[in-house]
């Protein structure tokens, strides 16, 4: 089975096995290595109870087409990306469904460099060929490329951990919540190099999470990880998706920390090791990204959303850094990659030297900046309703690198589409909380007008 439909903007993913099973996973490997021709690439799989299957399936489909495989086993799916641009491969798929919930399955498929495969570079054509495979039975034509094993771990770890100077590091009290993904696996060789005090909640890698779904993003996924903070009188709190490519923290009194806020920090810890350098952040942003970037000796560079944008944009512009609200950080020393593992490092680093606790630490953003976060609305006619609320504001700095961005002096915010359903995306940013509540009402009026 393969339906259409799971071949989305950024990767592939859909439910297990309606919609994608086995011999659709076998089409999508042939067709991944026909469309691209890579000699040589790596697979690595989450611990969904699907995975062993479809990566098998995917690799089976890969060598038959002609292209060496390299079997990473059970990784997350930074080490896909990492092993593709430190073994020099050719490409690489890791079987992930990410932070939805147990049915799916899915792919992120990438080329050598670690570039994403996309819509816009490759992966509708990668679909259109998987289908026509699965529909007509192709013969194999080409000679069979090999099978083997690669470990990756040692050399993995060894470069996550050069980001940071671990002696510098205090032994602060550390809540994580795997949350039964791939954080569970991957985080216990690097914590024992570590001299904090780790509180280790749902580390164990189960596809049918017994406990919460791993998508951090959602308020009652965060519930646990609050309530646990506060037991534990911890420092810091992190909380992974699925796949562990994206951690979201929660500050010592509980709170948790926009993504915005997040880039703004790490920004600042690049940018002390890379001074002058180029970072990427997206059109959600808070202003507190670009003013602490400058203010940090960089260059902002404002992007459209989503990481095959970014990390071309990271690639073009030699950014040492990036980062998207939805807690997607890129680090140039890492393959142009994101990773959920570095920023994790970065930040109990940047504690430790702070001398401060987190919320002491981010008081001068949340003081000035108020946020809506992302508020969607389902809208009939999204082109329409765009061009109504260019009207309504046309008295604002408008640009359209992503949706619609309008800017004020004392707030701003930007509408854009969703990539996958009928939907609008609002982020709205004022100076003040009272504005913030006014800006955002009269805005979210207009689109479920």
């Amino acid at each position: 089975m393969l339906d259409p439909k799971v071949f989305k903007a950024y990767d592939v993913r859909g439910v297990h096995p309606a919609e994608l099973d086995e011999e659709g996973s076998y089409a999508i490997g042939r067709a991944f290595v026909e469309q691209f021709e890579p000699r040589s690439i790596a697979v690595g799989r989450d611990m969904r109870v699907s995975s062993p299957s479809i990566a098998a399936a995917l690799i089976e489909g890969a060598a038959d087409a002609g292209a060496d495989v390299l079997d990473l086993g059970l990784v997350g799916t930074e080490m896909v990306y990492f092993a593709v641009g430190e073994l020099g491969l050719d490409g690489g798929v890791c079987v992930t469904a990410s932070h939805n919930p147990k049915e799916y399955t899915g792919m992120k498929i990438v080329r050598a460099g670690a570039l994403p495969v996309g819509g816009e570079s490759g992966l509708f054509d990668v679909r259109d060929r998987a289908l026509d495979l699965v529909l007509e039975q192709h013969k194999v034509s080409t000679a069979r490329g090999s099978v083997g094993k690669e470990d990756i771990w040692a050399a993995y770890v060894e470069k996550v951990l050069s980001f940071v100077d671990i002696d510098a590091v205090k032994p602060l009290r550390v809540v994580i919540d795997a949350a039964n993904g791939m954080a569970g696996t991957m985080l216990p060789p690097i914590l024992e190099r570590l001299p904090i005090e780790a509180v280790r909640c749902f580390f164990e890698p189960d596809g049918t999470f017994p406990n919460h779904e791993p998508n951090p993003l959602l308020p009652e996924n965060r519930e646990f990880i609050v309530e646990r903070m506060r037991e534990a009188e911890a420092d810091l709190g992190v909380a992974y998706d699925g796949d562990a490519d994206r951690c979201f923290f929660v500050d010592d009194v509980g709170e948790f920390v926009p993504g915005d806020f997040i880039t703004a920090l790490l920004a600042q810890s690049v940018l002390e090791q890379n001074p002058g350098g180029k970072v990427i952040y997206d059109v959600r942003a808070s202003w507190a990204v670009p003013k602490t970037i400058e203010e940090a000796g960089g260059v902002a560079l404002v992007n459209r959303v989503g990481h095959a944008y970014i990390k071309h944009r990271m690639r073009e512009e030699g950014a040492v850094f990036g980062g998207e609200v939805s807690a997607h950080y890129y680090f140039r020393d890492f393959t142009q990659a994101d990773s959920g593992i570095v920023p994790f490092l970065l930040m109990l680093e940047l504690i430790s030297k702070h001398g401060q606790k987190l919320s002491e630490i981010l008081q001068p953003f949340r003081e000035r900046y108020f946020l809506t976060g992302e508020v969607n609305t389902p809208v009939a006619d999204t082109a329409r309703k765009l061009e109504e609320l260019e009207k309504r504001y046309a008295d604002g700095r408008i640009t359209h690198l992503d949706g619609i961005s309008v800017e004020y002096d004392d707030w701003h915010f930007n509408v854009r589409p969703s990539n996958t359903e009928p939907l609008l995306r609002l982020n709205l940013e004022a100076l003040s909380e009272e504005l913030l509540e006014e800006k955002r009402d009269e805005v979210i009026d207009l689109i479920r007008a």
